[in-house]
Protein backbone atom coordinates (compact mmCIF):
# COMPACT_ATOMS: atom_id res chain seq x y z
CA UNK A 1 0.00 0.00 0.00
CA UNK A 2 1.27 3.05 -0.94
CA UNK A 3 2.46 5.48 1.92
CA UNK A 4 0.14 8.13 3.23
CA UNK A 5 1.39 11.87 2.95
CA UNK A 6 0.12 15.06 4.96
CA UNK A 7 -2.11 17.03 2.82
CA UNK A 8 -1.99 20.80 3.47
CA UNK A 9 -5.32 22.44 2.53
CA UNK A 10 -6.49 25.65 0.36
CA UNK A 11 -10.28 26.12 0.22
CA UNK A 12 -12.23 28.35 -2.00
CA UNK A 13 -15.73 29.03 -0.52
CA UNK A 14 -17.45 28.69 2.85
CA UNK A 15 -20.79 28.08 2.03
CA UNK A 16 -22.88 25.08 3.88
CA UNK A 17 -20.30 22.25 1.79
CA UNK A 18 -17.19 24.36 2.73
CA UNK A 19 -18.17 25.17 6.54
CA UNK A 20 -19.08 21.32 6.41
CA UNK A 21 -15.35 20.29 4.98
CA UNK A 22 -13.61 22.52 7.56
CA UNK A 23 -15.61 20.89 10.74
CA UNK A 24 -14.98 16.82 9.42
CA UNK A 25 -11.42 17.84 8.63
CA UNK A 26 -10.97 19.26 12.45
CA UNK A 27 -12.98 16.70 13.92
CA UNK A 28 -10.95 13.63 11.67
CA UNK A 29 -7.13 13.86 12.34
CA UNK A 30 -7.00 10.75 10.67
CA UNK A 31 -7.76 12.14 7.64
CA UNK A 32 -4.25 13.65 7.80
CA UNK A 33 -5.37 17.06 6.17
CA UNK A 34 -5.80 20.21 8.04
CA UNK A 35 -7.13 23.71 6.09
CA UNK A 36 -4.43 26.56 5.81
CA UNK A 37 -6.49 29.25 4.46
CA UNK A 38 -9.74 30.00 3.22
CA UNK A 39 -10.74 32.44 0.31
CA UNK A 40 -13.75 34.14 0.76
CA UNK A 41 -15.81 36.91 -1.50
CA UNK A 42 -17.55 38.53 1.39
CA UNK A 43 -15.11 39.36 4.67
CA UNK A 44 -17.71 41.02 6.74
CA UNK A 45 -19.95 38.01 6.68
CA UNK A 46 -19.49 36.10 10.42
CA UNK A 47 -18.21 32.48 10.16
CA UNK A 48 -17.57 29.60 12.65
CA UNK A 49 -13.64 29.32 11.85
CA UNK A 50 -10.66 31.65 13.14
CA UNK A 51 -10.64 35.06 11.77
CA UNK A 52 -7.13 34.32 10.64
CA UNK A 53 -7.88 31.74 8.35
CA UNK A 54 -10.06 34.36 5.84
CA UNK A 55 -8.63 35.93 3.19
CA UNK A 56 -10.04 37.50 -0.14
CA UNK A 57 -6.85 37.25 -2.07
CA UNK A 58 -6.53 34.18 -4.32
CA UNK A 59 -2.40 34.42 -4.68
CA UNK A 60 -2.80 33.95 -1.14
CA UNK A 61 -3.31 30.09 -1.43
CA UNK A 62 -2.15 29.99 -5.40
CA UNK A 63 1.04 31.12 -4.08
CA UNK A 64 1.83 29.37 -1.10
CA UNK A 65 3.79 26.46 -1.20
CA UNK A 66 3.14 24.89 1.58
CA UNK A 67 -0.58 24.35 0.03
CA UNK A 68 -0.54 21.30 -1.69
CA UNK A 69 -4.76 20.78 -2.20
CA UNK A 70 -6.91 23.53 -3.66
CA UNK A 71 -10.33 22.53 -2.62
CA UNK A 72 -13.05 24.51 -4.93
CA UNK A 73 -16.27 24.85 -3.80
CA UNK A 74 -17.58 28.43 -5.51
CA UNK A 75 -20.58 28.30 -7.68
CA UNK A 76 -19.26 30.93 -10.44
CA UNK A 77 -17.88 28.73 -13.15
CA UNK A 78 -15.81 30.99 -15.18
CA UNK A 79 -14.05 32.07 -11.61
CA UNK A 80 -13.64 28.82 -10.68
CA UNK A 81 -11.91 27.66 -13.98
CA UNK A 82 -9.36 30.38 -13.35
CA UNK A 83 -8.95 28.76 -9.84
CA UNK A 84 -8.55 25.27 -10.83
CA UNK A 85 -6.06 25.84 -13.72
CA UNK A 86 -3.95 28.22 -12.03
CA UNK A 87 -3.49 25.54 -9.00
CA UNK A 88 -2.90 22.81 -11.38
CA UNK A 89 -0.29 24.75 -13.12
CA UNK A 90 1.48 25.71 -9.87
CA UNK A 91 1.41 22.12 -8.96
CA UNK A 92 -0.91 21.58 -6.78
CA UNK A 93 -4.15 18.81 -6.21
CA UNK A 94 -7.15 19.59 -6.64
CA UNK A 95 -10.79 18.81 -5.39
CA UNK A 96 -13.78 20.42 -7.45
CA UNK A 97 -17.94 19.93 -7.84
CA UNK A 98 -18.34 22.39 -9.95
CA UNK A 99 -19.70 20.56 -12.75
CA UNK A 100 -20.04 23.38 -15.36
CA UNK A 101 -16.71 23.63 -15.25
CA UNK A 102 -15.37 19.82 -15.66
CA UNK A 103 -18.01 19.51 -18.63
CA UNK A 104 -17.04 22.75 -20.50
CA UNK A 105 -13.08 21.78 -20.11
CA UNK A 106 -12.52 18.39 -19.40
CA UNK A 107 -9.88 17.90 -22.30
CA UNK A 108 -7.70 21.08 -21.35
CA UNK A 109 -8.46 19.70 -17.70
CA UNK A 110 -6.84 16.52 -18.27
CA UNK A 111 -3.88 17.91 -20.45
CA UNK A 112 -3.11 20.20 -17.52
CA UNK A 113 -3.05 16.98 -15.10
CA UNK A 114 -0.39 15.29 -16.99
CA UNK A 115 1.43 18.40 -17.69
CA UNK A 116 1.63 19.19 -13.81
CA UNK A 117 2.10 15.89 -12.74
CA UNK A 118 -1.11 16.66 -10.10
CA UNK A 119 -4.36 14.99 -9.83
CA UNK A 120 -7.68 16.52 -10.12
CA UNK A 121 -10.40 14.82 -8.30
CA UNK A 122 -14.08 15.81 -8.59
CA UNK A 123 -16.12 13.19 -7.87
CA UNK A 124 -19.02 15.92 -5.53
CA UNK A 125 -19.75 16.77 -9.24
CA UNK A 126 -22.13 14.20 -10.07
CA UNK A 127 -24.63 12.63 -8.02
CA UNK A 128 -23.64 13.75 -4.32
CA UNK A 129 -23.10 11.18 -2.45
CA UNK A 130 -22.68 8.16 -4.52
CA UNK A 131 -19.74 7.14 -6.25
CA UNK A 132 -20.26 6.78 -9.95
CA UNK A 133 -16.99 8.29 -11.31
CA UNK A 134 -14.84 6.00 -9.49
CA UNK A 135 -16.88 3.05 -10.40
CA UNK A 136 -16.71 3.89 -14.07
CA UNK A 137 -13.77 4.71 -14.38
CA UNK A 138 -11.78 1.98 -12.77
CA UNK A 139 -14.79 -0.87 -12.85
CA UNK A 140 -16.55 -1.06 -16.11
CA UNK A 141 -14.70 -1.57 -19.22
CA UNK A 142 -15.85 0.47 -22.59
CA UNK A 143 -16.29 -2.17 -24.67
CA UNK A 144 -18.74 -3.67 -22.20
CA UNK A 145 -20.81 -0.91 -20.95
CA UNK A 146 -23.79 -1.27 -22.90
CA UNK A 147 -25.90 1.79 -21.02
CA UNK A 148 -26.03 4.47 -18.02
CA UNK A 149 -29.51 5.59 -17.57
CA UNK A 150 -30.48 7.68 -14.41
CA UNK A 151 -31.86 10.04 -12.19
CA UNK A 152 -28.60 13.02 -11.43
CA UNK A 153 -30.56 15.85 -10.36
CA UNK A 154 -31.72 15.80 -7.53
CA UNK A 155 -33.86 19.02 -6.89
CA UNK A 156 -36.17 18.11 -9.97
CA UNK A 157 -36.18 14.93 -8.57
CA UNK A 158 -37.58 16.23 -5.04
CA UNK A 159 -40.03 18.70 -7.38
CA UNK A 160 -41.62 15.85 -9.40
CA UNK A 161 -41.95 13.72 -6.29
CA UNK A 162 -43.68 16.64 -4.73
CA UNK A 163 -45.69 17.14 -7.57
CA UNK A 164 -46.88 13.68 -7.77
CA UNK A 165 -47.07 12.38 -4.11
CA UNK A 166 -48.60 15.63 -2.61
CA UNK A 167 -50.63 16.89 -5.20
CA UNK A 168 -48.65 20.17 -5.42
CA UNK A 169 -48.35 22.38 -8.38
CA UNK A 170 -45.65 22.87 -9.94
CA UNK A 171 -44.51 26.83 -8.32
CA UNK A 172 -45.19 25.35 -4.57
CA UNK A 173 -43.35 22.25 -5.66
CA UNK A 174 -40.01 24.15 -6.54
CA UNK A 175 -40.35 26.42 -3.50
CA UNK A 176 -40.63 23.44 -0.97
CA UNK A 177 -37.12 22.68 -2.63
CA UNK A 178 -35.71 25.97 -2.57
CA UNK A 179 -36.85 26.00 1.39
CA UNK A 180 -34.97 22.75 1.78
CA UNK A 181 -32.01 23.59 0.25
CA UNK A 182 -32.48 21.43 -2.90
CA UNK A 183 -32.62 24.77 -5.43
CA UNK A 184 -31.55 27.80 -5.39
CA UNK A 185 -32.87 31.10 -5.66
CA UNK A 186 -32.33 30.91 -9.19
CA UNK A 187 -33.14 27.37 -10.21
CA UNK A 188 -32.81 27.52 -14.21
CA UNK A 189 -29.96 25.37 -13.83
CA UNK A 190 -31.67 22.51 -12.36
CA UNK A 191 -34.83 22.99 -13.78
CA UNK A 192 -34.17 23.29 -17.83
CA UNK A 193 -31.70 20.42 -17.59
CA UNK A 194 -28.39 22.16 -17.91
CA UNK A 195 -26.91 20.41 -14.40
CA UNK A 196 -28.04 17.24 -15.51
CA UNK A 197 -26.68 17.52 -18.72
CA UNK A 198 -23.28 18.77 -17.75
CA UNK A 199 -23.44 15.66 -15.45
CA UNK A 200 -23.72 13.31 -18.20
CA UNK A 201 -21.37 14.81 -20.33
CA UNK A 202 -19.11 14.03 -17.26
CA UNK A 203 -20.14 10.38 -17.25
CA UNK A 204 -19.47 10.17 -20.71
CA UNK A 205 -16.06 10.70 -20.61
CA UNK A 206 -15.55 8.46 -17.43
CA UNK A 207 -17.90 5.78 -19.08
CA UNK A 208 -17.21 5.63 -22.58
CA UNK A 209 -13.87 7.83 -23.12
CA UNK A 210 -16.41 10.18 -24.61
CA UNK A 211 -15.32 13.80 -25.25
CA UNK A 212 -18.11 15.82 -25.68
CA UNK A 213 -19.67 18.97 -24.91
CA UNK A 214 -23.11 20.15 -23.22
CA UNK A 215 -24.34 21.89 -26.41
CA UNK A 216 -23.65 18.94 -28.20
CA UNK A 217 -26.60 16.66 -26.01
CA UNK A 218 -30.19 17.39 -26.89
CA UNK A 219 -31.94 18.05 -23.41
CA UNK A 220 -35.12 19.34 -21.79
CA UNK A 221 -35.86 20.04 -18.52
CA UNK A 222 -39.20 19.95 -16.43
CA UNK A 223 -40.24 23.55 -17.01
CA UNK A 224 -42.65 22.54 -19.86
CA UNK A 225 -44.38 19.72 -17.89
CA UNK A 226 -48.03 20.06 -17.64
CA UNK A 227 -50.20 19.39 -15.25
CA UNK A 228 -52.40 17.08 -17.46
CA UNK A 229 -48.81 14.78 -17.89
CA UNK A 230 -49.09 14.21 -14.62
CA UNK A 231 -52.39 12.89 -14.96
CA UNK A 232 -51.90 10.66 -17.53
CA UNK A 233 -48.83 9.33 -15.99
CA UNK A 234 -50.72 8.65 -12.94
CA UNK A 235 -53.32 6.98 -15.61
CA UNK A 236 -50.46 4.53 -17.26
CA UNK A 237 -49.02 3.85 -13.92
CA UNK A 238 -46.12 5.50 -14.75
CA UNK A 239 -43.51 7.82 -12.47
CA UNK A 240 -42.18 11.26 -13.98
CA UNK A 241 -38.53 11.54 -13.85
CA UNK A 242 -35.84 13.72 -15.16
CA UNK A 243 -33.51 11.10 -16.54
CA UNK A 244 -29.81 11.32 -18.41
CA UNK A 245 -29.06 8.36 -20.80
CA UNK A 246 -26.05 7.11 -22.43
CA UNK A 247 -26.84 4.43 -24.54
CA UNK A 248 -24.14 2.16 -26.49
CA UNK A 249 -26.01 1.16 -30.03
CA UNK A 250 -25.02 -1.32 -32.08
CA UNK A 251 -22.46 0.64 -34.96
CA UNK A 252 -20.89 1.08 -31.49
CA UNK A 253 -21.54 5.05 -31.21
CA UNK A 254 -23.19 6.04 -28.16
CA UNK A 255 -26.81 8.12 -27.72
CA UNK A 256 -27.00 10.88 -25.36
CA UNK A 257 -29.92 12.56 -23.73
CA UNK A 258 -31.25 14.71 -21.12
CA UNK A 259 -34.75 14.01 -21.30
CA UNK A 260 -38.25 14.01 -18.95
CA UNK A 261 -38.85 10.07 -18.74
CA UNK A 262 -42.19 8.00 -17.89
CA UNK A 263 -40.89 5.46 -15.75
CA UNK A 264 -42.64 1.96 -15.22
CA UNK A 265 -43.07 0.20 -12.28
CA UNK A 266 -40.12 -2.57 -12.87
CA UNK A 267 -37.40 0.20 -13.03
CA UNK A 268 -35.21 0.35 -10.01
CA UNK A 269 -35.46 4.44 -11.22
CA UNK A 270 -39.59 4.30 -9.96
CA UNK A 271 -39.09 4.70 -6.25
CA UNK A 272 -36.28 6.58 -6.08
CA UNK A 273 -37.92 10.02 -4.70
CA UNK A 274 -37.25 13.31 -2.78
CA UNK A 275 -33.45 14.47 -3.06
CA UNK A 276 -32.28 11.06 -3.99
CA UNK A 277 -30.48 10.20 -7.33
CA UNK A 278 -30.46 6.65 -8.69
CA UNK A 279 -28.05 5.49 -11.73
CA UNK A 280 -28.63 2.08 -13.60
CA UNK A 281 -25.76 0.99 -15.37
CA UNK A 282 -25.95 -1.83 -17.69
CA UNK A 283 -22.28 -3.91 -18.96
CA UNK A 284 -22.96 -7.06 -21.40
CA UNK A 285 -21.63 -9.75 -18.62
CA UNK A 286 -23.31 -8.18 -15.43
CA UNK A 287 -26.56 -6.79 -17.08
CA UNK A 288 -27.84 -4.20 -14.66
CA UNK A 289 -26.71 -2.58 -11.69
CA UNK A 290 -27.89 0.00 -9.04
CA UNK A 291 -26.60 2.44 -7.38
CA UNK A 292 -28.75 4.89 -5.26
CA UNK A 293 -28.11 7.39 -2.58
CA UNK A 294 -28.87 11.27 -1.91
CA UNK A 295 -27.74 13.34 -4.91
CA UNK A 296 -28.72 17.18 -3.40
CA UNK A 297 -27.97 18.53 -0.32
CA UNK A 298 -25.16 19.90 1.96
CA UNK A 299 -24.31 16.62 3.28
CA UNK A 300 -24.02 14.31 0.13
CA UNK A 301 -21.49 17.10 -1.94
CA UNK A 302 -19.63 16.89 1.17
CA UNK A 303 -19.11 13.34 1.82
CA UNK A 304 -17.88 13.22 -1.89
CA UNK A 305 -15.67 15.87 -1.32
CA UNK A 306 -14.03 14.40 1.94
CA UNK A 307 -13.76 10.86 -0.05
CA UNK A 308 -11.41 12.79 -2.78
CA UNK A 309 -9.12 14.43 0.14
CA UNK A 310 -8.93 10.61 1.42
CA UNK A 311 -8.14 9.66 -1.75
CA UNK A 312 -5.59 12.14 -2.79
CA UNK A 313 -3.96 11.03 0.56
CA UNK A 314 -2.98 8.34 -1.06
CA UNK A 315 -2.11 9.75 -4.04
CA UNK A 316 -5.03 8.59 -5.93
CA UNK A 317 -5.70 9.98 -9.76
CA UNK A 318 -8.06 9.29 -12.62
CA UNK A 319 -6.22 7.54 -15.04
CA UNK A 320 -8.42 8.17 -18.11
CA UNK A 321 -7.62 4.53 -19.63
CA UNK A 322 -10.41 5.43 -21.99
CA UNK A 323 -9.75 8.71 -23.45
CA UNK A 324 -6.25 7.28 -24.30
CA UNK A 325 -7.45 4.24 -25.73
CA UNK A 326 -6.36 4.65 -30.12
CA UNK A 327 -10.27 3.79 -31.32
CA UNK A 328 -12.29 6.61 -30.61
CA UNK A 329 -16.20 6.28 -29.00
CA UNK A 330 -18.12 8.18 -31.17
CA UNK A 331 -21.69 10.30 -30.36
CA UNK A 332 -24.60 8.65 -32.16
CA UNK A 333 -26.34 11.48 -34.68
CA UNK A 334 -28.39 8.45 -36.53
CA UNK A 335 -31.58 7.09 -33.84
CA UNK A 336 -35.00 7.49 -32.97
CA UNK A 337 -37.03 8.36 -30.00
CA UNK A 338 -40.31 7.27 -28.78
CA UNK A 339 -41.87 9.78 -27.20
CA UNK A 340 -44.87 11.19 -25.85
CA UNK A 341 -46.02 15.03 -27.09
CA UNK A 342 -48.87 17.29 -25.71
CA UNK A 343 -49.42 20.44 -26.90
CA UNK A 344 -52.32 23.53 -26.65
CA UNK A 345 -53.04 24.11 -30.40
CA UNK A 346 -53.36 21.97 -32.83
CA UNK A 347 -51.08 23.95 -35.19
CA UNK A 348 -48.12 23.62 -32.70
CA UNK A 349 -46.59 20.56 -33.42
CA UNK A 350 -45.85 18.70 -36.70
CA UNK A 351 -46.74 15.61 -36.92
CA UNK A 352 -44.85 14.96 -40.03
CA UNK A 353 -41.55 15.31 -38.23
CA UNK A 354 -42.61 12.18 -37.01
CA UNK A 355 -41.89 8.42 -38.42
CA UNK A 356 -44.87 6.96 -37.30
CA UNK A 357 -47.75 8.24 -35.34
CA UNK A 358 -49.70 5.27 -33.47
CA UNK A 359 -51.45 7.57 -30.90
CA UNK A 360 -53.67 10.53 -31.07
CA UNK A 361 -56.14 12.31 -29.00
CA UNK A 362 -57.88 15.15 -27.24
CA UNK A 363 -59.46 16.66 -24.94
CA UNK A 364 -60.78 20.17 -24.79
CA UNK A 365 -57.77 21.27 -22.87
CA UNK A 366 -54.94 19.96 -24.40
CA UNK A 367 -53.58 17.53 -27.33
CA UNK A 368 -51.73 14.08 -27.26
CA UNK A 369 -49.79 12.32 -29.38
CA UNK A 370 -47.19 9.55 -28.91
CA UNK A 371 -44.90 8.52 -32.06
CA UNK A 372 -41.36 8.00 -33.39
CA UNK A 373 -39.10 10.70 -34.23
CA UNK A 374 -35.39 11.00 -35.25
CA UNK A 375 -33.37 12.13 -33.10
CA UNK A 376 -32.08 14.88 -35.64
CA UNK A 377 -35.76 16.12 -36.61
CA UNK A 378 -36.08 16.48 -32.29
CA UNK A 379 -33.40 18.17 -31.76
CA UNK A 380 -33.82 20.89 -34.82
CA UNK A 381 -37.88 21.08 -35.34
CA UNK A 382 -39.29 25.26 -34.84
CA UNK A 383 -41.92 23.34 -32.71
CA UNK A 384 -39.70 21.47 -30.24
CA UNK A 385 -38.68 24.80 -29.06
CA UNK A 386 -42.03 25.94 -27.75
CA UNK A 387 -42.45 26.40 -23.99
CA UNK A 388 -45.94 24.87 -24.24
CA UNK A 389 -45.15 21.47 -25.93
CA UNK A 390 -44.52 18.80 -23.70
CA UNK A 391 -41.92 16.04 -24.30
CA UNK A 392 -41.51 13.04 -22.81
CA UNK A 393 -39.15 9.73 -23.35
CA UNK A 394 -41.49 7.01 -23.09
CA UNK A 395 -40.27 3.58 -21.56
CA UNK A 396 -37.72 2.05 -23.56
CA UNK A 397 -37.95 4.73 -25.72
CA UNK A 398 -34.50 4.36 -28.03
CA UNK A 399 -34.50 2.77 -31.22
CA UNK A 400 -32.74 1.98 -34.08
CA UNK A 401 -33.37 1.63 -37.78
CA UNK A 402 -33.81 -1.97 -37.61
CA UNK A 403 -36.38 -1.99 -34.78
CA UNK A 404 -38.63 1.21 -36.78
CA UNK A 405 -38.90 -1.72 -39.62
CA UNK A 406 -39.73 -4.55 -37.26
CA UNK A 407 -42.22 -2.32 -35.66
CA UNK A 408 -43.51 -1.55 -39.20
CA UNK A 409 -44.13 -5.46 -40.70
CA UNK A 410 -45.22 -6.50 -37.13
CA UNK A 411 -47.98 -3.56 -37.66
CA UNK A 412 -48.38 -5.08 -41.05
CA UNK A 413 -48.79 -8.82 -40.47
CA UNK A 414 -51.40 -7.62 -37.43
CA UNK A 415 -53.27 -5.86 -39.74
CA UNK A 416 -53.26 -8.29 -42.48
CA UNK A 417 -54.43 -10.88 -39.71
CA UNK A 418 -57.27 -8.52 -38.89
CA UNK A 419 -56.04 -7.95 -35.59
CA UNK A 420 -56.61 -3.68 -34.62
Amino acid sequence: MSKRKKLTIGLFGFGVVGEGIYHVLNETPSLNASIKAICIKHPQKERAAPQNLFTTDHDVILNDPEINLVVELIDDADEAYKIVTSSLRNGKAVVSANKKLIAEHLPELIHLQKENGVSFLYEAAVCGSIPIIRNLEEYYDNDLLQSICGIVNGSTNYILTKIKEDGLSYKEALQKAQAAGFAESNPALDVEGIDAVNKLTILLGHGYGLITSPQDLLHIGITRLNAADAVFSDEKGYALKLTAQAHKLSNGKVAAFVLPQFVTKESQLYNVKNEYNGVIIESKLADKQFIYGKGAGRYPTSSAVISDIFALSYNYAYEYKKFNRPEKTNLANDYYLRVYVSFNELGEVNKWDFEQVYEFHSTEERHYLSGIIHIEKLKNAEWVKNPLVSIILLPDGILEKENIVARSLKKLSLQLAGVN
